[in-house]
This record gives C-alpha cells, structure tokens and sequence, in this order.
C-alpha cells in the first residue's frame, strides 16, 4: 500500500488508517433500539448479499456473520471495535433488514420456597 505525502502526517504503518469510532457511527453514541445484550446472536440476513458499496465496518460484519451466528461481542473482538461502536452499526443494520438477531433467553425466575418445602415433605412421605 503506497502512502503520499498528503496522507503520511495520519498514517501508522503498523495500525493502517486510524479512524475515531463517532467517525464510523456517524456522530450516534448508542444505537435507538436497546435490545443488543453482549450475547445476542446475528446472522446475515441473505447470505449472498453485496457489500461492495457499503463503508468497511457494516460489510465486515455481513461478512463474518454469513455462514454463522456470532455474539455481539465476539463481532466487536473480531473486528477490534468498541462494543458500543457495533451495536449502533447492528442497529443500522437491523434497521435495513440486513441481519437477523436472536436475542438471549431470560433466565426463569427461581422456584417459590413454598413449593420447594411441598415437594420435599412429599417426597418424605414416600
């Protein structure tokens, strides 16, 4: 990759282009939907989908999740972005219908003490 001179004052040839993260989310901060817990799983939406006109870090992340899903923050490892950064660009995503997300499962809520205490005088009288 060649570099001119025009360019060579921002360029570190060990970390490439260094771009702030509110560059690549256009300014946002958080994304509008809230609903991108570090383990929701996405999936590219159509697997053969053409990134080729899109920015590097919303293609990046069709491309990663097209033949599996992936954890919000295993995108962010993959991609060495801030968590914060993927979720807005998941939510433009999300918004264009170009992934799929599976959000995670609630934890069932704990048994009442009572019913546990029935159960085991229950089992006692056996």
């Amino acid at each position: 990759m060649t570099v001119d001179a025009a360019e060579a004052w921002f360029f570190d040839k060990e970390a490439g282009h260094l771009v702030r993260p509110y560059a690549i989310t256009n300014g946002r901060t958080g994304p509008v939907r809230d609903g991108f817990a570090l383990i929701t799983l996405v999936v590219t939406a159509d697997p053969f989908a053409d990134t080729s006109r899109m920015t590097p870090e919303p293609a990046a992340i069709l491309d990663l999740c097209r033949e599996r899903p992936l954890a919000v923050a295993e995108i962010a490892a993959v991609l060495d972005l801030p968590v914060s950064v993927v979720k807005v660009l998941l939510d433009d995503l999300a918004e264009a219908r170009m992934i799929l997300t599976r959000a995670p499962v609630e934890l069932a809520e704990a048994p009442d003490i009572a019913l546990i205490q029935a159960v085991i005088e229950g089992i006692r009288r056996l």
